[in-house]
């Protein structure tokens, strides 16, 4: 590795530290305006998350690939991803104001090994024996706490099946993070200024008669969402996707301290049995992917010597 690709690998790790750890410590903001209902939160997250993308697209001449995507058959599954990105954000921000920030960041530990499973369903990718392993484990642990405690984790499995959803598809119609997120914002504009304007009738709805430090918290969802996303983007462009998904338990981990530690949310034994087997399951989902990382960097070092 020359001295510029060090230098790229190093600005990965940054943005991917940076981008999963401001996804991770989110929750803090969302608690900030918990007197806010989950859908007005949603609404802002959209309206300010357009308006902030749209300066960016500007800025960096992106219109003429926002009208292709727009004039294109692509189109159609960006409304798939809005929907999907509408209902993962709502039941977040749900589940952080309502105490079960465990179970979303349970949801997102789970995202990862359902990621395996969507891509042999969808990509034709094939699962290594371990990696089978793993995601067995991962389906005891969700299992034992329906049977044996009696919780179904219904926020957890939302997160986790909305976000392996959105990345599915997202990987499919294979688009760069801003343009993508502008045109996510578009489709789902129209849904959040109505409801706003319209249908919302709480006390914080009328932007008017809020105090001037929650209207500016609300402004503020559009660099809480956007921000993350680029972070990521940047990492992802500058990282192999092997060493980027070490990176991704950086959020939930968060979320799971801010749980237990700061806003106290009981880890009860249910919760406990699973977060067990699923942090089991990543460790052995990790290990087999550092194991096959570094049998694939020899076949390519033998390769290299061959043709020498």
């Amino acid at each position: 590795m020359n001295q510029s690709e060090q230098d790229r690998a190093r600005q990965g790790i940054f943005f991917a530290i940076a981008g999963y750890t401001m996804w991770g410590i989110a929750p803090i903001y969302f608690k900030a305006i918990h007197m806010v209902p989950a859908a007005e939160i949603l609404c802002h997250r959209v309206i300010w998350s357009f308006l902030l993308l749209t300066l960016l697209v500007h800025v960096s001449h992106k219109w003429r690939d926002v009208l292709n995507i727009l004039a294109s058959k692509k189109i159609l599954y960006m409304v798939a991803t809005s929907a999907l990105i509408g209902v993962n954000w709502m039941v977040f921000i749900w589940a952080v104001n309502a105490d079960h920030m465990l179970d979303a960041s349970l949801g997102y530990y789970i995202n990862p090994l359902l990621n395996v499973v969507l891509g042999m369903a969808f990509l034709g990718e094939r699962l290594r024996k371990l990696q089978w392993f793993a995601v067995a484990l991962a389906t005891i642990g969700v299992l034992i706490q329906i049977i044996a405690f009696g919780s179904v984790p219904i926020v957890a499995i939302v997160l986790a099946v909305s976000f392996g959803s959105y990345a599915l598809l997202r990987k499919k119609v294979s688009l760069e993070a801003q343009t993508g997120l502008f045109i996510e914002m578009l489709l789902l504009l129209p849904f959040a200024l109505i409801y706003l304007l319209g249908f919302a009738h709480s006390a914080t709805s009328d932007m008017t008669h809020n105090p001037t430090s929650l209207n500016l918290l609300l402004l503020a969802a559009g660099v809480i969402t956007t921000l993350p996303f680029l972070s990521f983007n940047a990492a992802a462009t500058r990282l192999k996707l092997s060493t980027l998904g070490f990176f991704q338990y950086i959020g939930p981990s968060f979320m799971f301290l801010l749980a237990v530690l700061v806003y106290g949310e009981p880890l009860t034994m249910g919760k406990t049995v699973t977060f067990v087997f699923i942090w089991g399951a990543l460790l052995i989902f990790s290990l087999d992917g550092l194991r096959y990382s570094k049998i694939q960097r020899k076949k390519v070092q033998r390769k290299k010597g061959a043709t020498v």
